[in-house]
């Protein structure tokens, strides 16, 4: 790669996304001119790999790419000590390793919701779908992005994700939390069933236990009282339409979901807006 070139990448429990960016298109994504300011953007199976120097090895060779200048991996786990350790997935990646099997100069690991907060102030409304009665607050506003302005985002996937941004004086501050594994509170008798059910299973449950691809797998085998029973969640969901217990399944995750996200806004003082991110609700 040409000097100033990075790798860029995303790595969850599921999915491995990698891309290139330059520092022209980075310019152009910064000042507005793009809107997507990377390229040869790939998506990898995690399961498919040992690792993640395995998965960036073979994304660089299927597309005849050398030896990066720079990386930089958002993944799902806490930055301990310049490594992370996926919390839903066996790979473990450390800067120090990085560097060396790709003889990048820097190398930087953020937690994936981490590096989700930096980018809200750069959404548009073509990015977001307002939820609820309220407009999206436009993060465009100076009056918004140069105040004092703190949001929220979280997000199921193949686990649960929370982050924040604190916005201050033009500065930005990002919250890394690992929120996804705060205790679950129910709130109503339906939900207490759940509690219980899971309680047995798992001893402590904590909310990625039900909002997450599993947790809407937990939700139906608690509700059809079989836990080796339940489909997988992209079934439950695709039969939510003609199989009650899929829709009511489906139902409680949503609602609990909303639960979660507003006790997350509350924790962290997250009034100007929530954000939902994560593979599971886009789709």
């Amino acid at each position: 790669m040409a000097q100033g070139t990075m790798l860029i990448g995303d790595v969850g429990g599921t999915n491995a996304r990698f891309a290139v960016l330059d520092e022209a298109t980075f310019a152009q994504g910064i000042t507005g001119k793009t809107h997507r300011p990377y390229r040869d953007e790939q998506t990898l199976q995690c399961a498919d790999h040992e690792s993640a120097e395995a998965a960036l090895s073979a994304y660089l060779s299927a597309l005849g790419l050398d030896m990066p200048e720079v990386i930089c991996l958002a993944a799902a786990g806490p930055v301990v000590a310049g490594c992370i350790t996926l919390t839903n997935n066996h790979w473990r990646l450390s800067e120090d390793l990085l560097g060396q099997r790709f003889t990048a100069s820097r190398v930087r690991l953020l937690n994936d919701f981490e590096a989700i907060a930096y980018g809200l102030p750069l959404l548009g409304e073509q990015d977001c779908l307002p939820l609820g009665s309220l407009p999206m607050p436009s993060l465009s506003d100076p009056s918004l992005a140069d105040g004092n302005c703190t949001l929220g985002v979280v997000g199921p996937g193949t686990g649960l994700g929370a982050a924040g941004l604190a916005m201050r004086e033009g500065q930005r501050f990002p919250l890394v939390t690992e929120a996804g594994h705060l205790g679950f509170a129910p709130e109503s008798d339906r939900q207490k069933t759940l509690w219980e059910a899971l309680r047995q299973r798992f001893g402590r449950v904590s909310d990625e236990r039900l909002v997450s691809g599993a947790g809407l797998e937990n939700i139906y085998a608690a509700l059809a009282a079989k836990p080796a029973k339940a489909p997988k969640a992209a079934d439950i969901f695709a039969n939510a339409s003609k199989d009650p217990l899929a829709k009511e399944a489906l139902a409680l995750f949503f609602e609990i979901l909303g639960q979660v996200a507003g006790n997350f806004a509350l924790s962290i003082g997250a009034f100007d807006g929530v954000f939902i991110a994560g593979g599971i609700v886009q789709r």
